[in-house]
């Protein structure tokens, strides 16, 4: 049991003054309101995701984490974003007010990734009607809406994405006045003429407002970017500033700087970098920044004259300073005559962004002068374009392009009316960023031109004019573009996707729209086995608030059916691995024309990765990590597969680190959820185990014999007898003890064992870097942070014995009175503590010669306090959820972990920033999704076809934060040679007619090869050094299968698939295929 209390009085603590926000209301604009009759708003009603909250008093919680600024961000909804983005950003979004100007595709999809994201407000504006030709790239349209107006129509779908946003429309022409509303406009269908006449006023107003003008016509897009005469970068990249641990600082002109090997500087030339916390060169600890250059990968030269400085000591890190930026924007009217530098995407075009230049201007006179835009498969609308572009190119004198590409004009106005849902994906992930970077200063805005095509996308055989006319369809506007043929083979594609988060839900809608499944031989499977999570609301738009709770699958393709209601696709709830092989069987997969990986990690990737290789599949994979995103296109015997290439493994902190050494605040936050799950999972568990059946798990504990079940009795001893609670008091005093073993006692022992002047074997100082050296933490009732733990601590403790929690336990002065009344201890250190110091070790628990009677002992205390524990009683271990803020878990890991970043003088983190690390959150926006997504349904187009070549496909890598686009066709898969036989590892040799082991070996025999060895999973089927196998000879490999495997061969199974282990005729080994061998 834990230690008595003593009854006392506890020391008075001032509650602090009631902290009291205004509850922040939307406001319409003016020019919202101004338009009565014409303007539709939906207000901000209770959601999910309200901005602000009345703060009451402030908790326990809020005190420890107070950093100054109001609690007006829903964490557990945007957290993330808020990794991407910051708090700070998050709140500049939060004031923005955004114009989407034209309602197609294109617009929607950059309002759907803004209302997401949580601007302010987003006001649609549209002019013109639903028609059928928007149906095939405006996801919130139905049929239903024919007729009515675009933004009218829009409005009811795109509020549900978050009611924290406030939308409205217009839907009257617009004027240069209304613009003085918004801190960002965007234009996605307006002539050059107007274009030029807002964006003057954009450019001259005072302050700027960002213009954005972006189009996609067909298979081609632009977007041109001015945020006015002078504009901020605040942060160019979005990265944490870079760090580097000192080892030495020499007093030179300019002064070397050296860094600890533990990882690699990520400093360049002439970077500006601070210094802090160095013994003896004290000088450098002014906070000043400085100048560096000669960057290697650990060290520097500081310009500098540190000769006069104190000689070095130790100690010390040099953090980055980052410098904001200042762009010079022209206006459209002077950047059009003068581009300056195109930001190139594909290096395979490097000619192709001037060229695109000049035919959007050139449609834009077409339209002009036509009234209309070029009929798709009119010859003579094709050339009367390419006529303008001609006359415009010759116009420009020296400047002038040498090749104008007629086919690529004509390819360009036989789509130019048509919105592509994979581009305006694309784009609208492109865009959306843009204006977000616009409204926040927060990455690097594009500067200023970015044109893009696809136009490999194409079939590969030419079209007949016929083959674009409209049919009267949802989908008319893509086949002005593809060709009925192409559409056709895409509603009867059977496709299999693998996943329904945030990736899933954009392929989902795409889909949809494309009409991919949705004729009457179409059929798409999507698989998922999560639900659906707050977190998830504001990347994965397919869900609601409502949903919360609901499998993923099901909910994902509810919605994409209510986007095209012809689509036909069934949702399971199974996660893809060897366990469901009967539910995704070999006809499954043999059936399958395409599948489009919507994963989130590698492990999953990779299982179907040798799926896709072993039934010779396409697989269209992608991946976002926050701003950046990459797309990688497999496609049988065209290109390598996912696991040709893996990253290295993330290096993990040693373990000695982490325990007892840590020198960041990873590290502490590593040991804080490992000492989570150890007292509030692992140990409960543990000792549920023990209860459930004693004799059992002391009889296995005698049998481990190890170190490890030595600690699991010691602790199972503590959980049930000597820190047993049994009633909420008993948790704040266990709490409490826990707070002086971790905090104070521990490092007294650590540093009694290793003093501040130890030294190594070698005579090296012990303390010297990275290593930091500790100081105990004094517990104090008046420091918020150690009432947080100790609150935090108590009550999961409570959790995990049943006991009520009481409310007065959230009151700082209560739980303080309650804390005074415990008897701590004094700390008497031990002479003969042994302290991992080895970086290799892996365990902490240190074997013994007498492990074996140490157990017995304890498993006799452990009979003898079972008598004292009634027999129903159970413990409830906590298994720990990061996206739960209500739940205590992040209290306690923040708690713990900047409690022992104080001890080591590491800086502290929210919990916020906890959560993301601790978490193991994946930084993720919307924007670079729907970007990913759109790439690859681009890429689909090709797949579905049938006929492209590997110059045609495009992996791509883009960082929208920089912005970067890299796009590049894949790699081909590596061919190995033998005799006249060549293979990839996309090949899989099939013998049928259930063959015998000597059929089989005469088969590979006719191929010039001598196998010596098969096997079949673990198993040897046949090995030619042991005579007794050669009695196998006329077993069929089925049977052998049976009976030398002991398999049993399931009904879905009809073959069995061997490995051959062969060389040839001059005993060289040869890496064959797979062998599939059919018995069925």
């Amino acid at each position: 049991m834990l230690p008595r209390k003593r009854p006392g009085e506890g020391e008075a603590v001032n509650e602090p003054d009631s902290q009291n926000s205004v509850k922040k209301h939307r406001i319409i604009s003016s020019a919202e309101s101004e338009n009565t009759g014409e303007t539709a708003t939906l207000g901000v009603g209770d959601s999910f995701s309200k901005r602000s909250t009345d703060c009451e008093e402030a908790t326990i919680t809020e005190m420890a984490f107070d950093n100054g600024t109001p609690c007006d961000i829903d964490e557990d909804l945007h957290s993330r974003q808020l990794a991407v983005y910051g708090r700070e950003t998050m709140r500049r979004l939060f004031a923005s007010n955004v114009l989407v100007s034209g309602m197609q595709g294109l617009g929607v999809e950059i309002a759907k990734n803004l209302i997401l994201a949580g601007v302010k407000s987003v006001t649609l504006h549209d002019e013109g009607t639903v028609e059928m030709w928007d149906m095939s790239s405006n996801f919130v349209f139905s049929e239903k809406d024919l007729g009515k107006n675009r933004a009218l129509a829009s409005i009811q779908k795109l509020q549900e994405l978050n009611n924290a946003v406030a939308i409205s429309t217009l839907t009257t022409k617009l004027t240069k006045e209304q613009l003085s509303d918004f801190q960002a406009v965007v234009f996605t269908d307006i002539n050059l003429e107007s274009a030029i006449e807002f964006n003057d006023y954009c450019h001259n107003h005072k302050p700027p407002i960002a213009f954005i003008k972006a189009e996609v016509r067909g298979l081609f897009g632009s977007t041109f970017c001015d945020f006015g005469p002078e504009f901020t970068v605040f942060d160019v990249d979005g990265n944490e500033p870079h760090t580097g641990i000192i080892a030495s600082i020499g007093n030179d002109n300019p002064a070397l700087v050296s860094c600890v090997d533990d990882e690699r500087l990520e400093f360049e030339d002439g970077d500006l970098v601070v210094f802090s916390e160095i013994r003896g060169m004290t000088e450098l600890n002014d906070g000043k920044p400085r100048k560096i250059k000669n960057a290697r990968p650990y060290s520097f030269t500081l310009e500098e004259d540190t000769t006069n400085f104190g000689a070095y000591e130790r100690g010390g890190i040099v953090t980055q300073v980052k410098q904001p930026k200042v762009l010079k924007f022209k206006p459209l009217r002077e950047a059009i005559k003068d581009p300056g530098d195109f930001l190139l995407s594909d290096f395979s075009k490097f000619d192709r962004p001037p060229l695109l230049h000049l035919a959007f201007q050139s449609l834009d006179k077409f339209v002009a002068e036509l009234g209309r835009f070029p009929v798709a498969g009119s010859e003579e609308d094709a050339q009367k374009l390419i006529s303008i572009t001609t006359d415009l190119n010759e116009s420009l004198g020296e400047g002038k392009l040498d090749d104008i590409n007629p086919k690529l004009l004509r390819h360009f106005a036989f789509g130019a009316r048509a919105v592509l849902n994979p581009m305006a994906a694309m784009f609208g992930g492109i865009v959306g960023q843009e204006v977000m970077k616009a409204c926040s200063g927060k990455f690097h805005p594009l500067f200023q031109f970015f044109y893009f095509d696809s136009v490999e996308s194409l079939p590969t055989e030419p079209l007949d004019p016929s083959d674009f006319k409209p049919l009267n369809s949802r989908y008319d506007a893509q086949i002005s573009v593809f060709g009925s043929k192409l559409q056709k083979k895409l509603e009867d594609a059977i496709v299999f996707v693998v996943g329904s988060g945030a990736l899933g839900c954009e392929f989902l809608k795409n889909l949809a729209l494309m009409g991919v499944s949705c004729g009457k031989h179409g059929k798409l499977t999507i698989t998922d086995d999560d639900v659906i999570e707050k977190s998830n609301l504001s990347r994965q738009f397919l869900f609601r608030d409502w949903n919360i709770g609901q499998p993923k699958s099901t909910v994902a393709a509810s919605a994409a059916s209510s986007i095209n209601p012809l689509m036909h696709i069934e949702a399971l709830q199974n996660r893809v691995g060897t366990e469901t092989e009967s539910v995704f069987h070999d006809a499954f997969w043999e059936n399958l024309n395409v599948v489009i990986n919507a994963l989130d990690n590698v492990n999953a990737r990779l299982y179907v990765d040798q799926r896709c290789l072993y039934f010779q599949k396409p697989l269209l994979e992608s991946g976002t990590l926050g701003a950046k995103c990459n797309t990688q296109m497999v496609i049988p015997h065209l290109t390598e597969n996912y696991g040709a290439s893996r990253d290295p493994p993330e290096k993990q902190a040693p373990m000695c680190t982490v325990h007892s050494f840590p020198h960041n605040i990873d590290h502490c936050l590593t040991w804080a959820r490992s000492e989570f799950e150890g007292l509030l999972e692992k140990t409960p568990a543990e000792a549920n185990a023990y209860l459930s059946n004693p004799s059992e798990y002391t009889s296995a504990m005698r049998s481990a014999g190890d170190a490890q079940a030595r600690d699991n009795l010691e602790r199972v001893i503590e959980c049930l007898d000597s820190e047993r609670c049994e009633s909420f008091q008993d948790c704040i005093t266990w709490a409490r003890l826990k707070f002086e073993d971790y905090f104070s006692n521990r490092v007294k022992q650590l540093t009694y064992t290793f003093p501040e002047d130890a030294a190594t074997s070698t005579g090296a100082p012990f303390w010297s870097a990275p290593k930091r050296f500790p100081r105990a933490v004094q517990f104090e009732t008046s420091d918020s942070s150690h009432l947080h733990f100790i609150m935090a601590a108590s009550i999961l403790r409570a959790e995990t014995f049943g006991i009520p929690i009481p409310d007065w336990v959230k009151n700082p002065k209560k739980l303080a009175e309650a804390i005074d009344k415990i008897i701590v201890p004094d700390f008497k250190p031990k002479a003969d503590v042994k302290i991992v110091t080895d970086e290799r070790a892996t365990t902490l628990a240190t074997a013994s010669v007498d492990d074996a009677d140490v157990i017995n002992q304890l498993i006799s205390k452990l009979e003898q306090y079972r008598k004292n524990i009634p027999s129903d009683f159970r413990m409830k271990p906590i298994q720990f959820e990061k996206d739960d803020d209500t739940n205590y878990h992040m209290d306690m890991i923040a708690a713990l972990a900047n409690m022992r970043a104080r001890n080591y003088s590491i800086p502290e983190v929210d919990k916020l920033q906890a959560k993301l690390i601790a978490g193991r959150i994946i930084p993720a926006i919307a924007t670079a999704t729907a970007m990913a997504t759109g790439l690859v349904c681009l890429d689909l187009y090709k797949v579905i076809d049938g006929s492209h070549k590997l110059e045609d496909y495009r992996n791509t890598f883009a960082n929208l934060a920089l912005p970067l686009f890299s796009i590049a066709e894949p790699v081909g898969p590596k061919v190995i040679k033998h005799q006249n036989l060549s293979w990839t590892v996309w090949d899989r040799w099939i013998i049928k007619n259930n063959p015998t082991l000597r059929e089989l070996l005469q088969w590979l025999s006719d191929k010039g090869l001598n196998a010596y060895s098969i096997s079949f999973g673990s198993c040897l089927l046949y090995n030619s050094m042991f005579p007794r196998h050669k009695e196998r000879m006329d077993k069929t490999m089925a049977d052998l299968a049976r009976d030398v495997a002991k398999v049993e061969l399931p009904p879905y199974r009809n073959h069995l698939d061997v490995v051959v282990a062969c060389e040839d005729d001059d005993d060289n080994d040869v890496d064959i295929p797979q062998v599939s061998v059919y018995f069925r």
